[in-house]
């Protein structure tokens, strides 16, 4: 068959619906300034679905040095990859520190998460090294784990006595080849918003004698966890156990870009190695620079406290009003409720048309059919006002599924 016959007939699970959702529950567009309150198809609506942990993309402060980059830079600046012509004092500057803040020994900028964090992967195994890794893992990592031309063993969600069992068949396999064990999993995974369970796979290593590398991608943990705001490691007091730690400017420094912080060696190796980085043009100049000034209030309280001000206020509400928010342990907030499809769409559309509220609709095959999952984020910006508001509206969207009122196996079409 024809590659192009074959994709004209099978769009995949979610390109199937997207005549339906297109522009609406599939690529929507939120215009205007990145705020709490933002507008959608020519109207204001209540936004939880912005990474901005820390409400720094319109601070006055913040705007100003991007703006002062761009006219002193531009955005071409430097031209070419950072191994050929691309190096500036600039970036290493920001890599010393973000390597400082974090209390590791070397850092290295990513142009962006996604394919730097699956290139990292790629980059520190062989063939003879085995993979262990969390069934939940991002996508950035699990597509990192497909390139890997050796074994790799999967566990379930944050169990430790599978973890430990998949630990005793990469060991035997890596005594006969002579490899080693990566472990990798998430300081905070995105979707549950549950912490990776850090400290208990330290302990393998620590306690049980298990020989591994731990990589842990912490980019929705950075910034929000932790006294100093170093993530899920500090969180749960094992920051320094962290082999390779990845995060991301995307989330709490609402910018672009990423990084990975390691041992020098380990950051020398995989600054020569990384295919998606080596072959790659350099992060822009404002990039850097803003990133410099975001760095600098993410290590303040002032910002973070404001964020978990707004996320006890949301958490508490909504467990009181009796939703389900899972395991959560940190600002992501996702509401689960049970129903099919079609109703998915219809509570996601009277939310935006009736209440005003704007938040991300996950379905299957993201989660398990029969559920419903909204995606809550939280940030510094969103005010107590907007939590009671969202609060009483999810009770009263809460009525009418249970009433039957969004019942249907069809999926709304947005744009009929």
């Amino acid at each position: 068959m024809d590659i192009f016959e074959r994709i004209a007939g099978n769009k995949g699970p979610l390109g199937q619906h997207a005549e339906g959702s297109h522009g609406y529950f599939t690529f929507p567009k939120l215009e205007g300034e990145i705020a709490p309150r933002m507008m959608f198809q020519g109207k204001e609506v209540l936004t939880w679905s912005i990474n901005n942990y820390l409400g720094l993309s319109n601070l006055p402060e913040v705007r100003e040095v991007d703006a002062q980059a761009a006219k002193d830079w531009g955005l071409g600046y430097p031209m070419g990859a950072r191994m050929m012509s691309g190096q500036t004092s600039q970036h290493e500057e920001l890599e010393n520190q973000i390597a400082d803040f974090m209390e590791k020994e070397a850092c290295y900028l990513l142009n962006f998460g996604y394919q730097g964090f699956m290139s990292i992967v790629d980059a520190l195994v062989s063939r003879n090294d085995v993979i262990v890794y969390d069934s939940e893992c991002h996508a950035c990592l699990v597509d990192g784990v497909r390139l890997h031309q050796g074994k790799r063993f999967v566990y379930p969600h944050n169990d430790i006595d599978k973890c430990r069992k998949q630990l005793d068949r990469a060991t035997k396999i890596a005594e006969e080849t002579g490899g080693g064990i990566l472990l990798i999993t998430e300081g905070v995974f995105g979707m549950s918003g549950d912490q990776g369970k850090i400290k208990d796979i330290v302990d393998l290593r620590k306690k049980e004698g298990y020989n591994f590398r731990l990589v842990v991608d912490d980019a929705h943990g950075f910034g929000t966890l932790g006294d100093k705001g170093q993530g899920a490691g500090e969180a749960q007091g094992v920051h320094d156990e962290i082999d390779v730690l990845l995060g991301t400017f995307a989330k709490s420094m609402a910018s672009i870009g990423a990084y990975v912080c390691s041992t020098k060696d380990v950051i020398d190796y995989l600054s020569y190695n990384m295919r998606s980085q080596v072959f790659a043009k350099s992060l822009p100049m404002p990039l850097v620079i803003g990133a410099m000034k975001r760095l600098e209030l993410l290590k303040g309280e002032k910002q973070r406290g404001k964020l978990w001000e707004i996320a006890d206020a949301l958490q508490k509400g909504l467990k009181d009003a009796g939703f389900n928010l899972g395991n959560t342990n940190s600002c992501v907030t996702p509401v689960m409720l049970s129903g099919t499809l079609g109703e998915a769409t219809r509570l996601t559309h009277d939310l935006r048309e009736n209440y005003g509220i704007f938040t991300s609709i996950v379905v299957y095959p993201v989660v398990p059919k029969g559920l419903i999952l909204l995606r809550l984020i939280p940030t510094a910006a969103h005010s107590l006002e907007d939590v009671d508001y969202t609060i009483e509206t999810f009770k009263k969207i809460k009525v009418k599924l249970d009433a039957g009122e969004y019942h249907s196996e069809e999926l709304l079409n947005a744009n009929a």
